[in-house]
């Protein structure tokens, strides 16, 4: 990608964090020299006056830039040791929620993946779409053997991805090149790992491959459920599995629901976490509350795994020892562990 056109992202993207009192919040004005106080009280006159806590205001600009940008802050999400704990809240409830590309392009597609004459054998009753996200959106297929979740990826997503990731990486190079300071949290490395997650989200091959595995894991651990992918109708763009009944975690009062017990259903998602990566070296690595599913019969079942996590036998071992140090309240020995595995 040229230098002028990552450098132009960037410009766009610090505007908007800008207008959005992100780069030069208010809250620190006292503490800034008067150039920087002016620059930011004007982008907050031009930016409508914006609201909220500062993990809020950048929450919000991050969705306005677009699918990179939402998942960059899905990710820093996961490091409350580094932004803060309610910093790193806000931004775990980022929506990743678009409006949803026409049937007609979600038509070419299908057709584009398998054929004009396959495609309409393999999808005769695609619904509209029941959901969209920052990279594909999801579609509803009545089936004589029960109904299928057709995800079908954006028109595009793999160049506007690459376009907006090779500008994170210049980014990062720039700040890791011009701050010392910066080297400590290795922010190319950072930048290349998030790079590396989200274009693996662009092949729904490798997402059917893991919410296979992970299905054959789960039915063993008998903590969750996995929807069954349906090969045929597989392919590079498109994903289809069965439909799952239920209402995701996200709605609100889910929970409240007669016969829910909390306690229960916190203890099986602990224990299923934990029995899938430490009995089996593999765990669903983006399990939020929008990719669980609370079904009529209170299990919970899980979706979306583009981004599955391994550990090997030293680190399954390491992370039992951590587990089993906090269970006896042996902080010494979580502290030698912590040494042990490289982790301090």
């Amino acid at each position: 990608m040229g230098v002028f056109s990552d450098y132009r992202r960037l410009f766009r993207a610090g505007t908007s964090l800008a207008r959005h009192d992100v780069v030069l919040p208010g809250e620190y004005q006292s503490r800034l020299p008067l150039p920087a106080r002016i620059a930011g009280g004007v982008l907050r006159l031009f930016g409508g006056g914006a609201k909220g806590r500062p993990g809020e205001r950048l929450a919000y600009a991050l969705e306005r830039l677009g699918p990179a940008y939402i998942k960059l802050g899905q990710f820093l999400a996961t490091r409350p040791d580094v932004f803060g704990s309610e910093v790193a809240g806000d931004l775990a409830r980022l929506k990743d929620k678009l409006p949803p590309f026409p049937m007609k392009q979600a038509r070419a597609a299908l057709a584009a993946e398998f054929g004009a004459a396959e495609a309409q054998r393999l999808f005769p009753n695609l619904s509209e779409p029941v959901a969209a996200a920052s990279l594909a959106q999801v579609h509803r297929m009545p089936m004589p053997d029960g109904d299928r979740a057709v995800k079908i990826l954006r028109p595009g997503i793999e160049r506007q991805l690459m376009l907006e990731l090779s500008a994170m990486r210049r980014a990062a190079r720039t700040i890791e090149g011009v701050s010392t300071e910066s080297r400590r949290l290795k922010p190319v490395a950072f930048t290349e790992t998030i790079a590396s997650a989200m274009l693996r989200e662009t092949d729904l091959r490798l997402e059917a491959g893991g919410a296979d595995e992970m299905r054959e894991v789960y039915e063993k651990t008998g903590f969750f459920r996995v929807p069954k992918v349906d090969w045929e109708r597989t392919g590079k763009r498109v994903m289809t599995a069965e439909w799952i009944e239920g209402t995701p975690l996200t709605a609100p009062g889910v929970l409240d629901q007669p016969g829910i017990d909390r306690k229960q259903l916190a203890n099986d998602i602990t224990q299923g976490f934990l029995a899938s990566a430490i009995n089996y070296g593999v765990f669903h690595a983006d399990m939020h509350e929008g990719n669980a599913i609370l079904t009529p019969e209170g299990k919970i079942a899980l979706v979306d795994f583009g981004i599955i996590g391994r550990i090997g036998n030293i680190e399954r071992r390491f992370l039992a020892e951590i587990l089993w140090g906090f269970l006896k309240r042996d902080y010494v020995r979580i502290a030698e562990v912590h040494f042990e595995a490289g982790y301090v």
